[in-house]
């Protein structure tokens, strides 16, 4: 086959995969919403039916976003790092771009990765701020060399590789401290965390051998593209979509009692509420005495790791926006009725 049939070739099937992706990738939301009602319905058809009716399609979304909006970052710096990488790896561009991983870094504008790097400044767990910082240092390294003739690419690249060293010494000074007490406190993962991804930043930055480019950038993509929706269905699933609440009911002279459970829709005869076992109860309006919200108890952080009074589970967001703090808890959502006022 031809150079330019070879080429023609190349493009078809690239633009046949792009078609592909476009196709599944709008239904992957509409999959974990389904899922996520089949989930919470207890794989029980008729209650399914029924969150599917009174369910804001809004706010599942909403559920969506927020619990995944730090994926989104991810898979954009991730994306350009690899190409990046594979575009100035290969002998020539025309070679590169055969893989769809090189034209979608090719593609992609730099004020995506901008945004994309903001938004994971905020959304991401300091432990994970090395690593962001890492592969935007990288990206910007490999759009540097990339887009230079190849006669300058060599000089061009020797002052390149001094900026990530440089920022990588300054990480680690700032993250010494969370560094040394991971290890005292046995979070080998934290450490790795907050230590090696400043190491590795240099060797990002530049290309690799050309016989072993598309081994480092292609093949971790794919298996990246295969695991993540696992881990996203994984994430959502357990995500909330329905407000926990208390219901507190009196019939007649008898005793108050609470039904614990997730509001569902409230009418002008019956309040209907999903229950803890996954049932669907009714409960007649002229019974029902208050309701209110149950906040969910607080999880507790899963590593006791400080940088500089930081702690290293905690995002900036975490920091800036508002956070509504639980002081006392109802005695309705303990189960208990309220004292008569």
């Amino acid at each position: 086959m031809t150079a330019p049939a070879a080429a023609t070739a190349s493009a078809r099937r690239r633009r046949v995969q792009v078609n592909w992706l476009l196709t599944v990738l709008p239904a992957f939301p509409l999959v974990l919403l389904v899922l996520r009602l089949w989930y919470l319905s207890r794989q029980d058809l008729p209650t399914m039916l029924l969150l599917v009716q009174y369910i804001s399609p809004l706010g599942m979304i909403s559920a969506l976003f927020i619990t995944l909006i730090w994926t989104l970052p991810a898979v954009i710096l991730v994306l350009r790092a690899l190409g990046g990488i594979l575009l100035v790896s290969a002998p020539t561009q025309a070679e590169a771009t055969r893989s769809l991983l090189a034209v979608t870094a090719l593609r992609m504008p730099d004020w995506v990765v901008a945004l994309a790097a903001v938004l994971a400044g905020f959304t991401w767990q300091l432990r994970l701020l090395p690593t962001l910082l890492m592969l935007v240092v990288a990206i910007m390294g490999l759009t540097a060399v990339q887009r230079r003739s190849p006669g300058r690419r060599a000089v061009l690249l020797t002052g390149t590789l001094g900026v990530p060293i440089a920022m990588g010494l300054m990480v680690l000074l700032w993250m010494w401290p969370g560094i040394l007490a991971a290890l005292s406190a046995g979070e080998i993962s934290t450490a790795v965390l907050l230590g090696v991804p400043p190491i590795l930043g240099p060797f990002l930055a530049g290309p690799v051998p050309p016989w072993a480019a598309r081994l480092a950038t292609h093949w971790p993509a794919v298996a990246a593209a295969l695991v993540a929706p696992f881990v996203v269905g994984v994430v959502f699933l357990r995500a909330p979509v329905l407000p926990d609440s208390a219901v507190e009911m009196a019939s007649g002279s008898g005793p108050a009692q609470v039904v614990r459970g997730q509001l569902i829709a409230v009418d002008d005869t019956s309040t209907t509420v999903l229950g803890r076992d996954g049932v669907v109860i009714f409960l007649p309006n002229n019974e029902v005495r208050s309701k209110t919200l149950c906040a969910g108890p607080a999880p507790p952080p899963d590593s006791a790791v400080r940088v500089r009074g930081w702690a290293v589970s905690a995002s900036a967001l975490e920091w800036v926006a508002p956070t509504r703090r639980v002081t006392e808890v109802d005695p309705r959502c303990l189960g208990r009725p309220s004292e008569p006022g």
